[in-house]
C-alpha cells in the first residue's frame, strides 16, 4: 500500500575500495518442520519464538492482542518448549546450544501474561536453564516467583494436535512419572543456525568456517577471521545474545582501527546540519505530534481523542497522530512539517525519553530547530503500560501528560552546549587481560595510555588460568601481551599503584596515581576505562581450606598447568558447581562455572582415562558452541548428577578418599562418590569497586559490579561521560568475552580521543551570582563536584561536570540556582496543568 517495493529492480554492481571487512551477517533460525513430533507442520496453533514475537509485537499480525492463530481466541494455557534444533544432531537439529533461547522464552512468558486479559498459564519445559547473563537468573527467578511462570525439567518428545486446536503434550517428570497436559498454543524455542548464503558468502571470501558453520576465529582476537583485514561480529561468530553482539561489533571495529588508524580521517565528510533558527521572543507556535506505537499505547489510550484535545491548547498550531512517530519516514515528515508551518516548540507524546529523545533531538536539528525546544510526554511507560486494564482512565492521564508537556514547552528557551578540549590520552584502570587488552589496542591507534595495575606484576586472574574453553594454553600468550604492553613506549606502566584522587571530567580528566612507596604522580588524560575485575570466591564450604584435596578451580588449573605427578595417581575425581553462586545473598550465576569444570575434568581424562570423573550440577550452563565440551564429556564418561539446593552434596574426610553423599533426583535415593580429588566451582565476586565508583561517579550494581549506561544498547558505557566499562568488572565471563568487551571498551574510548573537542550537554544547572549566599550547601551536596566558589565571591557550576540531576537547585537556600530547561516557571506551569 505504501508503494515502496520496486518491482523493476535489478541488481548492481558496485566496486569498493576498503582497508578492512565485517561480517555481522547473523544467523536464520531452524525450521522445525523437519522435526514433525512437534506438530508445527500440522497445527496453526504450534508456533515458532520468532512467530509468538510477531504476535506479541504492536505491529504484528493481531496488532499486539494476544491470540491463537486457530480461532483468534485468547490462550489460556502456552507452553514452551526449548533447545528446538539445539542440543541435538536428531532430524537435522544442532549440537551446540543456541544461548538465547531460554531467556527470549521467559521474556516471552512473563509479556504474554502482561499482555492477558485473565490469567495465563505459561509453562516452560527445559533441560536445563541457561540463564547466565547479567542480572538473567534474577529475571529468572522474578518470573516464576512474581509473574507465576511454571518450569517444567522435561525433554518434550510429541505434541498431538487435537481436533479443536487444543494440543496434547505427554512428558516425563524428573521421577520418571509420566504425565499429560492439555494447552491452547505450544511454541518451540527455536535455535540459530548459519544461513546457506552466508556458507556461500564465507567461501567467496575465502573465510574459514569451524564444524558447526561459524566463523573460525581466534580465542585472543575473537572478532578476527583467519584472512587478515577481514573481521567477524554477532551471532556469524556463534550463538549469543544481543549485548554481545553489540559488544563484538564494537570490538571489530577496533580491531579495523588499529588496522586503519593512520588513514583516520582521510575519507570523512561532515554531516551537513541547517543553520539554527533564532526564535527568541517569537510567539511559541508548539507542535504534538502523538504516538500510537501499535497498541503498545493506541491499544489502551483513545489517540484520536488524545490528537484532538491537543488541538485546543494554547500555543499549539499543529497536530498530528502517527502508528509509528520513531520510525524514519515519520522523522523526515515531521522535519518538514516544522519548517513549513513555522514550528518552534515541539511536544512528542510517546514512550520513553530514556531510549528515542536523543531521535527527536536530532530531528528538530534537521528542521533548524534548538534541539532543547522539545518536550516529550511519555504516554506508554507512564500511563498505558500501568493502566492497561483501565482504557479511559488511561485516556484521560494521556491530555494531563500532553497538557502538562504543552505548558512547559511554551516557556523553553534555546540552550547551547559546552564544547571542551580532548586531552588525546586515556587511562586503564586494571592490568589483567581486559585492561591490557584495551591499553594495547588504544597504543596501536596512536594514543598514548597510562596502566594502573594495584599489584606489583600484570596479567590478573589470567595468571592463575590454564587454558581457553577450546583448550589454548593462557601462560603462553599473557607473556607475550605483557612484553608487549611493557615494549610498548605509548604504554606507561604503573604497578604496585592505586587510583588516590580524581578531577575533571570527560576530555580533561587529572587523575592523582599513588604507588605502594606513597609517591604520586598527577596523570591527565581524556578518557578511562575501568577493569578492575573480580577475583574467585574462597567458600569454606565442603571441608575447602581443611582437607587439601579439596581445592577450586584456580587451584586445579594449577596443578593441571605445572602438570603435577600426583595428577596420575588419581583414580577418581569429583566437581561441584555453584559454590556461593545462585544463593541468596549472591544470587547471580558465575557464567563460566560449567565451562570451566568441564575443561578440567576433559584434561583430567586425556590424562587417565580410566579415572572415574563426576559433575554435581543444578543446571548445566555450556552456553553456546560450549556445548561440545559436554557431549565430549559425556562420550569420554564423565557421569553427571544434578542436585538443587534442598539437597545439597554433603563431604566426609575419610583417609583413603573423600566420601561425597548426594541425592540423585532420576534415581529418587541417596548415592556415594569417592573421590581422591573435590574441585569447587566458587563463585566469581567482584573487586571492591566503591572508592573508585566515587572517583568517576560511577554506579555499582547490588552485586557489587559496575553497571553499564544501558544492558544492550551501551553494554560498554558509563553514564558518565568518557568513562567505560570492560571485563569482570562488568559481570564474570570468559577469558574471549573479556578481550572483546576490552576491544569494545577500546572503540569506544576512540571515538571520543580521535576528536579534538567534545561537547556537553545544555541542560545544566547555572548560579545567579546575585543571590548567591554562599552557604555552600550546593558544593557539599553536590555528587559530581560541579558546583565551586569563584574568586568573585558567589558561587558557579562546572557545566562540564554537572549532569543535570537538579538536587543543588532544591537545595539551595537563596534561589540562587536554577537548572536550565526546568526552570522554576517551567515546572510551575506543568504542576499547574495537573
Amino acid at each position: 500500500m505504501a508503494g515502496a517495493i520496486r518491482y523493476d529492480d535489478k541488481p548492481n554492481l558496485r566496486e569498493l575500495e576498503v582497508g578492512a571487512v565485517i561480517l555481522a551477517t547473523g544467523n536464520e533460525v531452524f525450521d522445525p518442520s523437519s522435526q514433525p513430533q512437534y506438530g508445527y507442520t500440522q497445527s496453526p496453533n504450534v508456533v515458532t519464538s520468532i512467530e509468538f514475537e510477531r504476535i506479541l509485537s504492536a505491529s504484528g499480525p493481531y496488532m499486539g492482542h494476544l491470540m491463537r492463530p486457530y480461532d483468534l481466541e485468547e490462550p489460556r494455557r502456552i507452553a514452551w518448549i526449548q533447545c528446538v534444533g539445539s542440543r541435538s544432531s536428531h532430524d537435522g537439529g544442532h549440537p551446540y546450544c543456541s544461548a538465547v533461547c531460554c531467556m527470549y522464552a521467559i521474556k516471552e512468558a512473563v509479556i504474554a501474561k502482561e499482555h492477558a486479559t485473565d490469567d495465563l498459564d505459561a509453562t516452560i519445559f527445559y533441560m536445563d536453564m541457561r540463564t547466565c547473563g547479567k542480572e538473567f537468573e534474577t529475571y529468572r527467578e522474578r518470573a516464576e516467583k512474581e509473574h507465576g511462570v511454571s518450569f517444567i525439567r522435561s525433554r518434550i518428545h510429541t505434541v498431538e494436535p487435537l481436533g479443536n486446536g487444543d494440543l496434547k503434550i505427554v512428558y516425563a517428570d524428573e521421577s520418571g512419572a509420566l504425565k499429560s497436559e492439555i494447552f491452547d498454543l505450544v511454541v518451540l524455542s527455536v535455535g540459530f543456525q548459519v544461513a546457506e548464503e552466508t556458507i556461500a558468502l564465507a567461501r567467496r571470501l575465502n573465510v574459514p568456517l569451524n564444524h558447526n558453520r561459524f566463523a573460525q576465529t581466534d580465542d585472543f582476537v575473537p572478532v578476527m577471521t583467519d584472512r587478515p583485514g577481514v573481521y567477524v561480529c554477532g551471532a556469524l561468530q556463534g550463538p549469543k545474545d544481543i549485548p554481545q553482539s553489540v559488544v563484538e561489533a564494537s570490538a571489530a571495529a577496533a580491531v579495523s582501527e588499529d588496522l586503519l588508524h593512520t588513514a583516520r580521517w582521510s575519507m570523512t565528510r561532515d554531516i551537513e546540519i541547517p543553520e539554527e533558527r533564532n526564535v527568541v521572543g517569537e510567539r511559541p507556535r508548539i507542535g504534538v505530534f502523538v504516538c500510537q506505537c501499535g497498541i503498545n499505547i493506541g491499544g489502551v489510550v483513545d489517540i484520536p481523542s488524545v490528537r484532538e484535545y491537543a488541538r485546543g491548547l494554547p500555543y499549539v498550531t499543529y497536530v498530528e497522530d502517527n502508528l509509528y512517530t520513531c520510525s524514519q519516514d515519520t522523522q523526515v515528515k515531521m522535519a518538514e512539517v516544522i519548517r513549513e508551518k513555522g514550528i518552534n516548540r515541539v511536544v512528542v507524546a510517546s514512550c520513553t525519553p530514556k531510549t528515542h529523545e536523543g531521535l527527536f533531538q536530532e530531528t528538530l536539528q534537521n528542521a533548524g530547530l534548538n534541539k532543547y525546544l522539545f518536550e516529550m510526554a511519555n504516554i506508554r511507560n507512564q500511563d498505558s503500560w500501568v493502566h492497561s486494564k483501565d482504557p479511559v482512565k488511561a485516556t484521560e492521564k494521556a491530555k494531563d501528560l500532553v497538557r502538562m508537556a504543552v505548558a512547559k514547552v511554551g516557556l523553553l528557551e534555546p540552550l547551547q552546549e559546552t564544547e571542551l578540549h580532548m586531552d588525546p590520552a586515556g587511562l586503564v584502570i586494571g592490568g589483567g587481560m581486559a585492561g591490557i587488552t584495551a591499553a594495547k589496542n588504544l597504543a596501536a591507534q596512536g594514543y598514548e595510555v597510562h596502566l594502573v595495575e594495584r599489584s606489583d606484576t600484570l596479567g590478573g586472574q589470567a595468571r592463575s588460568l590454564h587454558q581457553t574453553w577450546r583448550g589454548k594454553p593462557i601462560g603462553e600468550h599473557l607473556k607475550r601481551m605483557i612484553a608487549d604492553v611493557e615494549d610498548n613506549p605509548r604504554i606507561h606502566v604503573h604497578l604496585s599503584s592505586d587510583i588516590a584522587h580524581v578531577d575533571g571530567f570527560v576530555g580533561n580528566f587529572s587523575s592523582v596515581v599513588r604507588q605502594k612507596t606513597g609517591e604520586e604522580i598527577t596523570i591527565a588524560h581524556g578518557i578511562a576505562v575501568v577493569a578492575t575485575g573480580a577475583k574467585e570466591f574462597q567458600t569454606d564450604e565442603y571441608l575447602h581450606g581443611k582437607d587439601p584435596r579439596v581445592m577450586t578451580h584456580q587451584a586445579l588449573d594449577g596443578l593441571l598447568r605445572s602438570e603435577g605427578p600426583g595428577l596420575k595417581k588419581l583414580r577418581s575425581a569429583a566437581f561441584i558447581q555453584c559454590v556461593g553462586s545462585r544463593e541468596p545473598g549472591r544470587p547471580y550465576c558465575s557464567r563460566v562455572c560449567c565451562t570451566h569444570t568441564l575443561r578440567s575434568a576433559l584434561q583430567l581424562k586425556a590424562q587417565q582415562p580410566d579415572m572415574a570423573v563426576y559433575v554435581l550440577y543444578r543446571d548445566l550452563r555450556t552456553y553456546g558452541e560450549r556445548e561440545d565440551l559436554y557431549h565430549e564429556a559425556r562420550k569420554k564418561g564423565v557421569v553427571f548428577i544434578r542436585y538443587d539446593l534442598a539437597h545439597k552434596p554433603k563431604i566426609e574426610a575419610q583417609e583413603e578418599a573423600l566420601e561425597i553423599e548426594a541425592w540423585d533426583p532420576i534415581l529418587q535415593n541417596s548415592i556415594l562418590i569417592r573421590a581422591d580429588l573435590l574441585a569447587l566451582a566458587t563463585a566469581i565476586v567482584p573487586e571492591d569497586n566503591h572508592a573508585l565508583a566515587q572517583f568517576f561517579k560511577l554506579p555499582v550494581g547490588e552485586d557489587g559490579f559496575f553497571v553499564e549506561a544501558h544492558a544492550k544498547l551501551r553494554p560498554v558505557d558509563f553514564s558518565t561521560d568518557g568513562v567505560f566499562l570492560c571485563g569482570m568488572a562488568h559481570y564474570p565471563k570468559s577469558v574471549d568475552e573479556s578481550i572483546a568487551q576490552a576491544l569494545a571498551a577500546s572503540a569506544r574510548a576512540a571515538t571520543f580521543l580521535a576528536s579534538d573537542s567534545v561537547h556537553v550537554g545544555g541542560t545544566v544547572a547555572e548560579v545567579r551570582g546575585h543571590l548567591c549566599s554562599r552557604c555552600g550547601v550546593c558544593i557539599d551536596i553536590c555528587s559530581f563536584k560541579a558546583p565551586f566558589f569563584t574568586e568573585e565571591g558567589p558561587a558557579a557550576v562546572n557545566a562540564a561536570l554537572c549532569k543535570g540531576c537538579g538536587l543543588c537547585v532544591s537545595s539551595c537556600r537563596s534561589g540562587a540556582l536554577h537548572l536550565k530547561g526546568f526552570d522554576d516557571d517551567q515546572m510551575l506551569a506543568m504542576i499547574q496543568e495537573c
